[in-house]
């Protein structure tokens, strides 16, 4: 095996392109100087457009949990009551947040592997008008689900006028995020997903409404203060020092998105992840996630009859090839593959004829070749949306 040799598929850290690290590996510049302005400049409509916006798109240097604190701050007055949706460990992220800054917070807590149910959350609304923000992920990476965001953000304003603020860390840049249209008022994510970044910033969008919210809360804050990076990121700066090299893999990371296409970016993550589902489905091993629910970034896999644990270490050891675990109660019940960003339908038929290998050598008996060719099948037949 070759040592320096590292396959992730992972739902985060993703791979990063060449032409990225290339840019990051830039000699460094001022970051108060014309050329970070021209940068700046050129990477706010791209930004835009991935998010579905045309509000201003605040780049923060810190992960995608200081982007979520960052929306909970910046949103909530002292004395409001909030409701967080909690489909799986992302949506408890949330919850510790808002009650680590003393919120009255309601959690309406969903079965792990299932998306929430909009009309259930109106119905919880109606029984608590108080509340004046709903927090939700949209991709639950700990579970590979995509709740219905478009969905639940129509129901929640049916019945309320809560702020409907968003965490689409692992899935923004990798299915379509309709910000304006949908009536979300914050969105959230972060660099090293679908961005196919490093960790380091975090990217957060807010609406007029929401503004408004924003501009009259007297919750204190500093360095995630939304108004100060509005303020700066119009005038082409930030408010504090920028993680410039990983600036300077957005710029081209954004380059990459509009030379392929947003609309094939998003197809080609729907390709890989009904090519992964297929696999497993033909193999008879379970998914956590009902088709409906999957997400098409990561895929959640439930492992009935091989220890899961057992066939991570097998792919690492045989192959460089890294997968997920669970999370909490799900630690060593399932694994997860992520499928996002700069990743092809190449790599993932690369991927699933390893796994299979690895499957055998963890005691699950198959037929090899079985789940391969399912996930060929489905490239022959559905991989043109991607051309």
């Amino acid at each position: 095996m070759l040592t320096d040799q590292q396959i992730l598929r992972i739902p985060g850290p993703t791979p990063i392109p060449p032409s990225v690290q290339r840019a990051m590996a830039q000699p460094m510049i001022g970051h108060r100087g014309q050329s970070t302005s021209e940068m700046i400049s050129d990477i706010r409509p791209k930004l835009q457009r991935v998010f579905g916006t045309k509000q201003e798109v605040m780049i923060l240097t810190g992960s995608g949990t200081a982007g979520l604190e960052t929306a909970v701050v910046n949103t909530v007055a002292p004395g409001e009551e909030v409701l967080v949706l909690v489909t799986g460990a992302f949506g408890e992220r949330f919850a510790k947040i808002c009650k680590a800054y003393g919120i009255q917070t309601h959690v309406f807590d969903v079965e792990w592997g299932l998306a929430v149910d909009p009309e259930a959350v109106k119905n919880f609304l109606v029984e608590h008008p108080e509340i004046k923000v709903v927090f939700s992920t949209f991709c639950e990476t700990s579970t590979g689900v995509l709740n219905p965001i478009k969905e639940l953000a129509a129901a929640i304003k049916e019945v309320s006028d809560a702020l409907v603020i968003v965490d689409g860390v692992s899935c923004v840049a990798g299915t379509a995020t309709e910000m304006d249209k949908w009536g979300i008022d914050v969105v959230v994510t972060g660099s090293q997903k679908a961005f196919m970044l490093p960790a380091g910033l975090s990217f957060i969008a807010a609406s007029e409404r929401a503004w408004k919210k924003i501009e009259a809360n007297p919750q204190p804050r500093f360095y995630l203060d939304l108004k100060k990076h509005r303020d700066n990121i119009l005038k082409g700066t930030t408010p504090f020092t920028p993680a410039l090299s990983i600036l300077f893999g957005l710029q081209q990371v954004l380059e990459l998105l509009e030379e392929e296409g947003l609309e094939q970016v998003y197809a080609r993550h729907h390709l890989m992840m009904k090519m992964t589902r297929a696999a497993f489905k033909a193999l008879d091993i379970p998914l956590l996630a009902s088709d409906k629910d999957a997400s098409p970034t990561v895929t959640a896999v439930k492992p009935e009859d091989f220890d899961s644990e057992e066939f991570r270490k097998i792919m690492k050891k045989e192959f460089a090839l890294e997968v997920a675990g669970g999370q909490q109660h799900l630690a060593k019940a399932i694994f997860r593959i992520g499928h996002m960003g700069y990743c092809s339908p190449a790599d993932m038929l690369q991927a699933i004829a390893a796994m299979e290998i690895g499957l055998v050598k963890a005691g699950k008996k198959i037929e090899l070749g079985k789940g391969i060719a399912a996930a060929q099948q489905v490239f022959l037949t559905e991989g043109k949306e991607t051309k």
